[in-house]
C-alpha cells in the first residue's frame, strides 16, 4: 500500500468524522476555525522538523511507495497526518460534548458541574 493511499483512508475518516460533528453540532463551527489556525502553524513545523529529520537520516522512505511530490525533501504524503487530525481531533472533542463553556450559558450556571449559588444541587 503507497502511503498516499494510507493518508486517503486516515484522511476519509478524519472527513467522515469531521461532517458528523458539524451535522450534530453546527456550533463547531468556531472550533474548527480554530482548529484551521493551529492547523497552518502545525503543517509550517511539519515543513522544517520533517525536512529536517529526513535530511539527515532520521527517516526514510520508499520512493516506490510515494507520489513524488516534495516540500523541501520531504514527500507530500507526510503532510495527511496533520490534516487528518486537525479535523479528527475536534471533531472528537465536539461528540463527546467538549465545549463545556456553551453548555454553562445555556443552562444559565457559571460552570456545568456546579450548581449556581442560592440553587440546590
Amino acid at each position: 500500500m503507497s502511503y498516499l493511499a494510507l493518508n486517503a483512508v486516515f484522511l476519509g475518516v478524519a472527513a467522515l468524522a469531521a461532517a458528523v460533528a458539524l451535522w450534530r453540532r453546527p456550533a463547531s463551527r468556531r472550533l474548527y476555525a480554530a482548529s484551521g489556525l493551529a492547523l497552518v502553524v502545525v503543517l509550517m513545523l511539519t515543513a522544517v522538523f520533517d525536512n529536517i529529520m529526513i535530511g539527515v537520516g532520521l527517516v526514510a522512505y520508499d520512493p516506490a511507495l510515494i507520489s513524488g511530490l516534495f516540500v523541501g525533501i520531504a514527500p507530500v504524503e507526510d503532510f495527511g497526518y496533520p490534516v487528518a487530525a486537525a479535523l479528527l481531533l475536534p471533531a472528537v472533542w465536539s461528540l463527546l460534548g467538549g465545549d463545556i463553556r456553551q453548555g454553562a450559558a445555556r443552562e444559565g450556571s457559571p460552570h456545568p458541574a456546579r450548581p449556581a449559588e442560592g440553587q440546590d444541587e
